[in-house]
């Protein structure tokens, strides 16, 4: 990954995954789509959406190789034009934006049927108006949702949420009722098995959303494990349903009354469910088509923002609003086709037929992307999830093959609109792209593969280290330098860290490409990294992040990098309320499984240079206080080393030692402890009734104050103990609080959020 580019900060465990991905396919579909599929295929239709959650199965395990091995934002069309190159993105590309645009207005035109024909059964003027009333209401809705996604009002995490446990919740009771009403099937498969291949096509509008997982793979915490799961979850939960919904209602209404109806569920469920359920399912379709149809006109605006910055696509239609910082171009002619394919008047079976015909073309291409990639493997493709090797190549090549059984069966209306759709992006990229995208095709390599070279497997010291402050941020660097440095032997290199905050209820992808001055702003901070470190000469690596947390997202860069050192910036405020010492220290240093050192900076002359105290105790992370000590020491170019311990004029035990005595004791045992005994350094010894006062006096001589923590158990209400933080609240020179390598044990709600997440 190049050092420029941002990433997006690991946020979402397995359930919130699987809800993003069950929200997409839990929509319109299931409402609109069975009498369609019941004139097709009969109670057949069953099965072909039962097939169409296979293909789409077979789409979820490539999806996720790809996923863990490119985690960018861009999805299916990002995958192709990495493996395949621009020529193959382009129309993967079109080929997407068509396919959401399709679906957008096919999800219209439902939500036109269900909100007249269905709500004027309740409410009289709704009533009546035919064909040209649901195209009316199609187009006014589309209309609204364009203006809204122009506008950049965005619709929160918690109503998305709310929409989908109802929606799920409501299939959930329709299909218990239909179940336990007896329904009767007629004729299994009246129409022959050709019927049932091709209705695959005709449903599988309703399978386009589980890509959604897939394009949020930099947002997923351990994606090896929650990624492919959340995927397949994601497919086998609505495709039950959708089979489900299927049996229900070819056993209750006949295939001639089905196939007739505008507001199918709504039918259904009038016959066990009564007119009060029929009017909560339409309800629940008018909400599911408007979120269906919201969701594809962003997702197209995405898929737009993706090949304008591989310049596939022209500037002028990825331009960003300069007020609402919204792609409103490409958002506006999504809206314009989306509105021209309901005025014209296409059938809402060819829009969907269209749609689907679009996205198996994409997965088609993608199994043959992770083959093309398993072949050629370049160096930045590693994936965390692969096909199992038993599995592999079956999948890709199932798959692919399973694609374009189904294109073929699909109506030559369908077939003809879609390679109209696809020669039109070979035609874009041959006169416009090829001379300016950015990708090339791996397929050569993969025809021809380089053998693999032998990875370096020696060790690293990895020092991690937040920035945020251009004003701290060399001195920040300098003392974790001064660290790695100490370990040369073990090829040792710093990791600066700069975090983007965003909240929850914004997109990180969305918000990383709206927010420019605050990523330019982020990218200013790491460029001056890379030059501070090479006036330090050492290696360093840079990671921009987006995310929800600072702190969370330092915590998992810890762990990611397997770290071994942390260092932190801190102004020197404490509060006693949520936070001790801030929302972004608090959980690094109380959870951080490795050295953690924390720096309030002073004067100018004197951070981790000049004068040096290092506070000589009994405490088990005294030694890594010595041991910092020591190597701003050894990194600076004059510098001294004092060891001060402070002892009270009585003595606790029976050992007849004077009080310097006992202190010059400690001050030894702590040097041979941090193993710095062969470092020049004073001895220096105190005698005071006051402890703390003594320390704060003494340590007014020096330019640099070192101390360990002292904090014993997790009741303790400071982070690093009340004396270190005392100290560094208190002192106006630099205070390095420094602890081991230590795991403080979670308690239940931590431990239960990290089974969630995990």
């Amino acid at each position: 990954m190049s050092e420029a580019e941002q990433e997006l900060a690991r946020d979402l465990g397995f359930l919130e995954a699987y809800t993003i991905g069950l929200g997409t396919m839990i929509g319109a579909g299931i409402f609109v789509l069975p009498s369609i599929a019941a004139e097709q295929a009969g109670p057949a239709s069953m099965l072909s959406f039962f097939a169409g959650g296979l293909v789409s199965l077979l789409a979820a395990l490539s999806l996720s190789e790809l996923a863990t091995g490119m985690p960018k934002a861009g999805g299916s069309y990002y995958y192709v034009n990495r493996a395949l190159g621009s020529f193959f993105g382009s129309i993967v590309g079109w080929g997407m934006w068509a396919g959401l645009t399709f679906a957008s207005a096919f999800y219209m035109i439902g939500f036109g049927q269900y909100l007249l024909p269905g709500l004027g059964q309740y409410i009289g003027f709704l009533a009546g108006w035919g064909d040209v009333g649901i195209s009316i209401a199609a187009l006014v809705m589309a209309a609204l949702l364009t203006a809204v996604n122009y506008y950049g009002v965005k619709e929160t995490g918690a109503l998305q949420n709310v929409i989908v446990l109802t929606l799920v919740g409501l299939i959930i009771v329709f299909l218990g009722l239909g179940i336990l009403s007896g329904p009767t099937l007629g004729e299994f498969n009246p129409n022959g098995w050709p019927a049932v291949a091709a209705t695959i096509g005709t449903v599988y509008v309703s399978f386009i959303g589980f890509e959604v997982i897939a394009t949020s793979a930099e947002e997923i915490k351990n994606p090896s494990r929650n990624l492919p799961l959340a995927m397949i979850a994601a497919v086998v939960t609505p495709t039950l349903m959708y089979v489900g919904v299927m049996f229900v209602s070819t056993g209750t209404l006949s295939i001639e009354a089905l196939a007739g109806s505008q507001i199918p569920v709504a039918d259904v469920a009038t016959e066990f469910m009564g007119s009060i359920g029929a009017l909560v399912m339409i309800v629940g379709a008018v909400l599911a088509t408007v979120s269906s149809a919201n969701a594809s006109i962003l997702s197209a605006a995405r898929v737009n923002f993706a090949m304008g910055r591989d310049r596939i696509l022209v500037n002028w239609l990825n331009e960003v609003h300069n007020r609402f910082r919204t792609p409103y171009r490409a958002i506006t002619v999504t809206g314009i086709i989306t509105l021209v394919l309901i005025a014209i008047g296409v059938g809402i079976g060819t829009l969907a037929e269209v749609a689907s015909f679009m996205y198996l073309v994409t997965y088609a291409l993608v199994h043959v992307a992770v083959v093309v990639l398993r072949r050629a493997d370049p160096e930045a493709y590693e994936p965390s999830f692969k096909i199992p090797s038993v599995l592999y190549p079956i999948v890709p090549v199932l798959g692919f093959a399973a694609c374009l059984v189904i294109l073929v069966q699909m109506s030559f209306i369908v077939q003809a609109i879609g390679g109209v759709i696809v020669v039109f992006g070979m035609l874009w990229y041959l006169f416009y792209a090829r001379d300016r995208a950015l990708s090339e095709s791996l397929v050569g390599e993969a025809i021809a593969p380089e053998p693999t070279a032998m990875v370096n497997g020696e060790g690293r010291y990895r020092v991690v280290v937040p920035v945020a402050n251009p004003k701290t941020e060399r001195d920040l660097l300098r003392m974790a330098a001064a660290s790695a440095h100490a370990h040369e032997s073990e090829h040792a290199e710093v990791i600066a860290v700069n975090v983007i905050e965003v909240p929850r209820q914004t997109s990180l992808s969305q918000d990383l490409t709206f927010e420019e001055e605050r990523v330019d702003r982020q990218r200013e901070l790491l460029d001056s990294a890379r030059d501070i470190a090479a006036d330090l000469d050492i290696g360093l690596r840079t990671r921009a992040i987006v995310g929800r947390n600072a702190g969370s997202v330092i915590l998992d860069v810890i762990e990611e990098e397997n770290a071994d050192h942390v260092l932190l910036g801190w102004q020197g405020t404490r509060s006693r309320r949520e936070h001790v010492l801030g929302s972004t220290i608090d959980p690094v240093i109380g959870r951080a499984p490795c050295d953690a050192t924390l720096v309030k900076l002073g004067p100018e002359d004197g951070r981790g240079e000049g004068d040096i105290m290092v506070l000589a105790g009994e405490g088990p992370h005294a030694p890594v206080a010595a041991q910092r000590a020591a190597e701003f020491v050894a990194a600076a170019d004059e510098a001294s080393l004092t060891l001060l311990n402070v002892q009270s004029p009585e003595s606790d035990s029976d050992e007849e030692l004077s009080p310097t005595e006992r202190g010059e004791a400690v001050i030894s045992e702590l040097a041979e402890r941090a193993g710095i005994e062969y470092m020049s350094y004073d001895a220096k010894v105190s005698v005071a009734e006051n402890t703390e006062q003594a320390i704060i006096e003494a340590a007014q001589d020096y330019d640099t104050v070192c101390v360990g923590a002292t904090r014993a158990g997790t009741i303790s209400q400071a982070v690093f103990g009340s004396l270190p933080e005392k100290i560094g609240a208190e002192l106006a020179q630099t205070v390095v609080m420094a602890r081991g390598e230590e795991e403080s044990p979670m308690s239940i709600r931590e431990a239960l959020m990290r089974r969630l997440e995990v």
